[in-house]
């Protein structure tokens, strides 16, 4: 009886186990389903451009804090005749008007960065639009042209803002490498930090009143152009049809 009731016991415990396994394995079957759906579904900004064998890079500047190096850093960029792209925001671009046309006249690229600096994801469709007609009407107004590329505060989007930025006929976009020059770190971090991430098709991110960004942008630019590398615009960059953006938002032109 004590043997037969022994094996009973450890069949039972063998039941519950396999039973167990079975439920676990289930879950993470239905959770991995999710998320790849989820995945399927969600819609991305550029963060890289798939150039092939082009050996190029964009430079961009967020304006969002204070002009005090704005003129320093078109100089920098004019002595090594590169052109980059300044997303600004509306009330950036209302205090400096004359530095947003002076952006325009040295053939920089304007990009959109909102009105208010807001964390874009939380605000309805119709909130959406008025915060990036607002910048581009206003920069129309001063320079003539009208911004392509649109840059989300924070890095922060969804779906939802992902096609309202389409229906106004712009490309979201984001960066790949971080300088983190708005931590305030020195030039030679920054330095380091691009030279350990750098590829083809980045876009770089900079802040237009960082600390340290005088110092450490002629170390970035003589490095890439040391490596071979060229410079483009964002909107130059990024395909404006006939394109994928994968899962890492590396954006594809289709063949």
């Amino acid at each position: 009886m004590f043997y037969s009731f022994k094996i009973k016991s450890v069949y039972k415990v063998l039941v519950s186990l396999v039973l167990v396994v079975a439920l676990t394995a289930c879950l993470f079957m239905v959770t991995n389903s999710t998320i790849l759906a989820s995945g399927e579904n969600r819609k991305l900004p550029v963060y890289r451009v798939d150039t092939g064998e082009n050996k190029v890079v964009a430079l961009s500047f967020d304006a969002a804090w204070g002009a005090d190096k704005t003129q320093g850093i078109i100089d920098i960029l004019n002595k090594y005749n590169i052109k980059a792209t300044f997303f600004l925001v509306g009330f950036w671009v209302d205090k400096y008007e004359d530095e947003v046309k002076k952006l325009a006249e040295n053939g920089f690229d304007i990009g959109n960065h909102s009105h208010n600096h807001l964390k874009m994801s939380t605000l309805q469709a119709e909130s959406i639009v008025e915060e990036i007609e607002y910048v581009n009407k206003k920069v129309e107004n001063l320079t003539g042209k009208r911004p392509y590329v649109f840059r989300a505060p924070f890095g922060d989007y969804n779906n939802k803002l992902i096609e309202n930025v389409s229906k106004l006929n712009m490309q979201a976009v984001q960066w790949s490498i971080d300088t983190l020059d708005w931590k305030g770190i020195n030039a030679n971090e920054i330095l380091k930090r691009v030279k350990s991430k750098v590829s083809f098709g980045d876009i770089i991110l900079f802040h237009n009143n960082s600390d340290h960004v005088l110092d450490a942008l002629p170390k970035v630019i003589e490095y890439l152009i040391e490596g071979g590398y060229t410079f483009q615009t964002v909107s130059e960059l990024v395909y404006k049809n006939g394109f994928t953006i994968d899962v890492n938002g590396v954006q594809h032109k289709q063949k």
